[in-house]
């Protein structure tokens, strides 16, 4: 499977665990750096050109990432994501709600300050839907953001918003 966005690698470990044979990017390296030193198959790349060949991944994982994706690069950025799945793969998608606004957050704790799109749940299921089938959706409340951080320290500040969680199959041909 493929992590877009895996950080340190905290998840990717619990997918080596499990047994899944596993790949991840970011786009830090010093996060890469972190992720590798965990004995994980991670590098640096963007979402934007994912450097791999054409149905190569028999799942995807993305949670908390493309939250960073402008709306004007998103369904590019989708595109990718299929591209690199499997025909019939699912692509299990994590994101912050909010108002359909886009901004660097003032509140970030992370120099510099993040961009962050934060997409309605109406504007979520129109983008994904564009790309294959939505199986699931499901909202949780979070509260200011603390649960996304991968280290303590690095939570982005106190914006209210919901967990938004998709799970996109792509087209079986």
């Amino acid at each position: 499977m493929l992590e877009v966005g895996c950080g340190s690698g905290l998840d990717g470990l619990k997918f080596v665990q499990a047994g899944i044979h596993y790949t991840g990017i970011d786009l830090s390296e010093e996060y890469v750096h972190r992720a590798v030193a965990r004995g994980l198959n991670v590098s640096v790349a963007s979402a934007r050109r994912l450097p791999f060949a054409d149905a190569v991944f028999p799942a995807v994982w993305t949670m908390s990432t493309l939250l960073h994706i402008p709306n004007r690069d998103i369904d590019d950025v989708v595109s990718e994501l299929v591209r690199v799945a499997a025909p019939g793969a699912p692509i299990a998608v994590g994101l912050l709600s909010g108002n359909d606004e886009e901004e660097l957050n003032p509140e970030d704790r992370i120099e510099p300050a993040r961009f962050f799109s934060r997409r309605s749940d109406d504007t979520v299921r129109r983008i994904f839907g564009r790309h294959g089938t939505i199986e699931d959706f499901a909202t949780w409340p979070e509260g200011p953001d603390r649960e996304s951080a991968q280290e303590p320290g690095q939570e982005a500040g106190t914006w209210t918003q919901h967990y938004q969680y998709l799970v996109l199959r792509t087209p079986r041909t």
